[in-house]
């Protein structure tokens, strides 16, 4: 597995008027207001440096290590997912094995769950229920860990297929993307067990639902190398865009990418639901009706992370570098660009609320 990690440095860029405040970064009262977008950022690798940035739209600034501002020790070794549920955010630290539970706006840490085994994303399911998938290692399949959030306690673990990444709850169904095959493992929250599996293409990842409820899944293909780092086009697939139904679990269709070398991610979906964004190279968007691949960027640069503003359809990239703090870029829907702030290294994704 090829992974990428990135180093942070914390700064603080706060206004009063908008709800931030300029002060010693260990005593930050951070408040978030409408209009802010949360970055993940990885951090660098072994480093225990990753955080979560925050910028506002209407201000046009950022914060870069929230969390370390609030708390004053950093998150941990590779940030990898944040996700909000009421009054409380979730942050999957994959490196450090934890999952982090912290005050939605203030970030001030409401507790810990030590013990994941390379935790990658979280999702909730009923009041005090919510599954992790874990990669566990890269010897062997993975997991996923239902956790208890009244006792913040792993309750029991699932069986699922090899490195298990993305998890989308659905159709009173979980769906989760085993990234190191080819298949959907599909898991009913009554039962907490596996009751079926979906073949897609190579490699999938993210899961997005579409305008009409159905399912898309990217896949970034599988691939080869050869003994000098090349990649063996003969044995291996092209990445693509895989369709099912999530009612029936059929198979609906298959768009594959033109290269075979190319290895697609970040998939995103507009809040109409009809437009596929991803990374591969560039920023491509896709129409959901669309027969074969577009094959014409909507950005032609190449960035790190991607997210789409339900609200108004504003393209979100991180820049793509290890060695420094890191670029936030918006662009409009036609693929022009607006503005851009600093932010940590490895901005990987955006959530918003």
């Amino acid at each position: 597995m090829k992974k990428q990690f990135l180093i942070l440095k914390s700064t603080a860029l706060l206004a009063i008027s908008i709800g931030f405040y300029a002060c010693d970064p260990t005593k930050v009262e951070t408040k978030q207001v409408s209009g802010s977008v949360y970055v993940v950022c990885e951090g660098n690798f072994n480093a225990a440096n990753g955080a979560i940035s925050v910028y506002n739209e209407g201000s046009k600034l950022a914060q870069v290590d929230i969390y370390k501002d609030k708390n004053g020790v950093p998150l941990g070794d590779l940030v990898q997912s944040l996700t909000f549920d009421g009054d409380k955010g979730y942050i999957v630290v994959n490196n450090s094995n934890k999952l982090e539970i912290v005050d939605a706006s203030t970030f001030a840490s409401k507790g810990v769950i030590n013990g994941l085994k390379l935790p990658r994303y979280f999702a909730k399911v009923g009041n005090n229920k919510a599954y992790v998938t874990e990669y566990v290692s890269y010897l062997e399949n993975g997991r996923v860990a239902v956790i208890d959030l009244a006792s913040n306690t792993v309750s029991k673990t699932i069986q699922a297929g090899y490195l298990p990444e993305n998890l989308l709850v659905h159709d009173s169904k979980i769906f989760v993307s085993n990234n190191g095959g080819n298949t959907i493992s599909v898991i009913n929250p009554n039962t907490d067990a596996v009751e079926n599996t979906i073949t897609v293409a190579g490699a999938p990842a993210r899961m997005a639902v579409d305008a009409n409820g159905k399912i898309w899944v990217l896949c970034r293909g599988t691939k080869s190398y050869k003994s000098d780092f090349s990649i063996d086009l003969a044995n291996s697939t092209a990445g693509a865009l895989v369709r099912f139904d999530p009612t029936t679990l059929a198979l609906e269709t298959t768009i594959s990418l033109a290269n075979v070398a190319d290895s697609p991610s970040n998939l995103m979906i507009n809040s109409t639901g009809d437009k596929l964004y991803y990374l591969n190279g560039a920023v491509f968007e896709q129409s959901i009706n669309a027969m074969a691949i577009n094959t014409t960027p909507l950005i032609n640069r190449n960035f790190y992370g991607l997210g789409i503003q339900p609200s108004t359809g504003t393209i979100y990239v991180g820049t793509f570098g290890f060695i420094s703090n890191q670029k936030l870029i918006r662009y409009n829907t036609n693929g022009v660009a607006l503005d851009s702030a600093e932010v940590g290294i490895g901005p990987r994704e955006f959530v918003f609320k």
